[in-house]
């Protein structure tokens, strides 16, 4: 438990002070908020907070001052609410060092304080940074490097000849390495091109579960740092991925697209190969560009075209309907036009 002062101290926020000794028991949504309880809202959820059952609200100080809740005034509501979590919430406590049903190979090199958990598989030439924590069932194959402050889950996959910067996290079941999809056919059948590149992922990347980052064919996948993996997502073999990206679920980027920094593909959209994306891009769900996309452009649909276009195509679509009925119509009363002049 803390008091409402010492959070807003946390946050560095603004308060009332005759709410400073305030009781908060824990850190939750608008809907199960109680009346020792800390939220936070946004538009247009400002109403909904104000009439929920919350102890206290984290807002924006730009809020009106009749705001009915108790508030705290913070400059980023959403970014205060996940410092709360960290604190409330924290992790669990894992025991560092190798456990003795984990396989480890003679040479590798293990940073300080690190955790090898049971049945992780930890293959030759590999080396590990501090803090790191490889959790059960998880494999790093041979000559690839782990840094400091990583988590890989369980049943994680690191192929060998991959690097990982710092803080880098990968949820269970991500693959990082696995085969470029790469063939040549001859004669009709489909000959395997081997793939002996590698993948790097910079600093600060989080990588969803069961997401597929292919080597490269040759050279390296990069993703470079802060990028934002969800589940579900495919790069392939030479994507090479920029600054605070974002991929949402089922996203799917074809081998040796180049992407640049702080671009967001929502879910299920994805992208042709060999092409190259400028900055600050937004695609809608479902989009997919098949050609180079210049900077700052937000697309939709697909073929991917500017998102305003896109929404004329669609509202125009919605008429097609009418339309074909009209032309039946019309070609109704031709016909028996024709059919009158026939006679005469």
């Amino acid at each position: 438990m803390k008091t409402l002062g010492e959070i807003a101290k946390l946050v560095s926020g603004v308060i009332d002070e005759s709410h400073a000794a305030l009781p908060i028991n824990t850190v939750t949504n608008i809907e199960e908020a109680g009346p020792e309880d800390i939220t936070f809202a946004v538009a247009p959820h400002l109403e909904k907070a104000a009439a929920s059952r919350a102890g206290a609200v984290l807002v924006a100080k730009d809020v009106a001052t009749d705001f009915p809740k108790v508030a705290v005034r913070v400059d980023n509501p959403r970014a205060a609410f996940a410092i709360l979590l960290e604190i409330f919430s924290p992790r669990p406590v894992v025991e560092r060092g190798v456990h003795p049903a984990a396989i480890v190979a003679e040479d590798v090199v293990l940073g300080d304080n690190v955790a090898i958990m049971p049945c992780a598989v930890i293959d030759s030439g590999v080396s590990i940074g501090a803090n790191t924590i490889v959790y059960p069932h998880s494999y790093v194959g041979v000559g690839s490097r782990v840094g400091n402050d990583c988590i890989l889950y369980p049943n994680v996959t690191v192929r060998e000849g991959c690097e990982l910067g710092d803080r880098v996290i990968v949820h269970s079941g991500a693959v990082i390495g696995s085969d470029g999809f790469g063939f040549v056919t001859v004669d009709g059948s489909h000959r395997k091109v081997p793939q002996v590149g590698g993948v790097r992922i910079e600093d600060d990347v989080e990588i969803g579960a069961n997401t597929c980052l292919d080597r490269a064919t040759t050279g390296w996948t990069v993703v470079r740092r802060g990028t934002k993996i969800d589940n579900l997502v495919h790069l392939g073999h030479n994507v090479e991925v920029g600054e605070h990206c974002f991929f949402v679920a089922q996203t799917g980027i074809a081998g040796s697209t180049k992407i640049g920094n702080r671009v967001t593909f929502a879910g299920q959209s994805g992208s042709a190969g060999h092409l190259v994306i400028g900055d600050n891009c937004v695609f809608a769900a479902r989009s997919a560009p098949i050609g180079n996309i210049a900077s700052n452009s937000f697309c939709g649909g697909f073929p991917a075209r500017p998102y305003k276009d896109w929404l004329k195509n669609e509202a125009a679509v919605t008429k097609v309907p009418e339309l074909l009925k009209r032309v039946r119509e019309l070609e109704t009363q031709l016909k028996k036009l024709s059919l009158g002049e026939s006679k005469v």
